[in-house]
């Protein structure tokens, strides 16, 4: 049988892109008068150098700004100006591995690299949007992050985890509180550790956890009084890494029968409190962690193993019989008095990935309800992400926005300066139309999934990752 094509890959996955500016965009329905400010979007926008790279996670980054004002929007996409962008435009060769994609090299080239103290690992900030202080950054997971000018989105310069860093990768899921902002790095070594850093003012290490085999983390969880690290099951050898005969996440390997440990370190101290172990299980995204009694409470988007990472290579993505395995809202309750698991339940049946909370008001709240994601319609499960999904962590209850043929990103939540509730607000989300092939801004209310607005762009973008909402003044 000959495998089609779906018709959200090309213009979704494999064109590139051109930087742009746009005013006055064309608006179906009303944007309410109170939305002010841009939403700025992360993700690749290169992906055909000399040849097509592999995987949804490889490309080289571009930024997208959607400003809003009294009612009009308008849009600026520029390149992130790093050392891999610069290679590729001056040689027209990818230089610099990437997630799942390494330059061509010959055998001579690739002895080479074990002796190059500086590796050639992209230094593309290509997954999320964040601040440190009032400086607003692309966030990656190289050992570094990238500032950017927030009106022009024209790259600043570089923010250095360690003044001589070594090998490692850092989350591009930042955590805040109303003094402090924190990162886990993984820093591999003859000696492999996981540290946590503040880094508002001045770089200061809080943390650090030596591991022989580390594993692959996307984010970590924080609570009042914890920093969680959930370990899964897929790690690698360093040596592996620093020699680099394979792409970077082809080193790690799934090892099953280890199961996940759940690391919990005292923000005060930087002790590491407890380890818990539970069954294996795999996630990019802690969602939210609070503490109860002596309890803690940690939510994720789970799935039961790592295979979603296979799912995400491009020769995969374009096939019409392949379909995405389901990530779920799954809660981990501790007993923190007899370290061990109390209860692991499912909160609800939806699929759900990249998801949002109000985190301003709500990170770290018992009392948090609502969350919000991309998710796959059940009717049309051979598709990627294809509606927006809203969990009501309470009840197990969720609705949706979906529309035949779309192709939603990440759902940012914006509240109304005059809720009553911790739902009364907006979600805007960028949306890719196979149909059209080009992509529209929507604009949902967030308490009925209804929508109040689209912004149509005549191109499409890339499916990204994640971004953020800077509100005007």
């Amino acid at each position: 049988m000959i495998k089609t094509e779906n018709r959200y890959f090309q213009p979704g996955f494999r064109q590139n892109m051109e930087e742009k500016e746009l005013k006055n965009l064309v608006i179906e329905g009303e944007i309410p008068d109170w939305l002010e400010g841009d939403l700025i979007r992360n993700g690749p926008g290169i992906v055909n150098v000399d040849k097509p790279m592999q995987h949804w996670f490889d490309g080289l980054a571009m930024l997208h700004k959607f400003s809003i004002s009294k009612g009009e929007v308008s849009y600026r996409s520029r390149f992130i100006n790093c050392e891999a962008y610069q290679a590729a435009q001056e040689s027209g060769k990818i230089s610099y591995s990437d997630f799942a994609t390494d330059p061509c090299r010959s055998i001579f080239q690739k002895l080479q690299t074990v002796f190059d103290p500086k590796p050639k690992i992209t230094d593309s900030a290509k997954v999320n949007i964040g601040k440190i202080g009032d400086k607003a950054f692309a966030l990656g997971e190289p050992l570094m992050q990238i500032q950017f000018d927030p009106e022009t989105l024209e790259s600043l310069g570089v923010f250095h985890y360690e003044k001589a860093p070594g090998s490692g990768i850092n989350t591009a899921h930042p955590h805040q509180d109303p003094h402090e902002v924190y990162n886990l790095v993984v820093q591999f070594g003859a000696i492999n550790h996981y540290k946590i850093y503040s880094m508002l003012e001045g770089v200061k290490e809080l943390a650090s956890i030596p591991v022989l085999e580390p594993a692959y983390l996307h984010s970590f969880g924080m609570s009042e009084r914890y920093f969680i690290i959930a370990e899964f099951p897929l790690v690698v050898q360093s040596l592996k890494l620093l020699f680099r005969f394979r792409p970077f996440i082809e080193n790690f390997k799934w090892k099953k029968n280890r199961g996940t440990r759940f690391l919990i370190i005292d923000r005060e101290t930087g002790k590491l409190k407890t380890t818990i172990k539970t069954e294996a299980f795999f996630s990019f995204h802690h969602v939210n962690a609070f503490e109860v009694d002596n309890q803690l409470v940690v939510d994720l988007a789970a799935y039961k193993d790592a295979s979603i990472i296979d799912h995400y290579y491009h020769n995969r993505l374009s096939s019409t019989e392949e379909q995405l395995p389901f990530g779920r809202m799954e809660r981990f309750i501790f007993d923190l008095d007899k370290s061990k698991l109390k209860e692991r339940k499912v909160l609800s049946e939806a699929c759900i990935e990249l998801p949002h909370i109000d985190y301003q008001s709500y990170h770290g709240n018992k009392d948090y309800r609502y969350i919000y994601g991309c998710g796959i319609n059940p009717e049309n499960r051979n598709e990627f992400y294809n509606q927006l999904v809203k969990i009501d962590v309470h009840t197990g209850q969720h609705s949706t926005w979906y529309q035949e043929g779309t192709y939603p990103g990440e759902a940012v939540f914006i509240p109304n300066p005059d809720r009553k509730s911790e739902d009364d607000g907006l979600l805007l989300s960028v949306v890719l139309d196979g149909k059209q092939g080009n992509s529209f801004l929507l604009i949902l209310d967030s308490k009925t999934m209804q929508e109040q607005a689209r912004v149509h762009l005549p191109h499409s973008i890339l499916f990204g990752y994640h971004g953020a909402f800077f509100e005007k003044n």
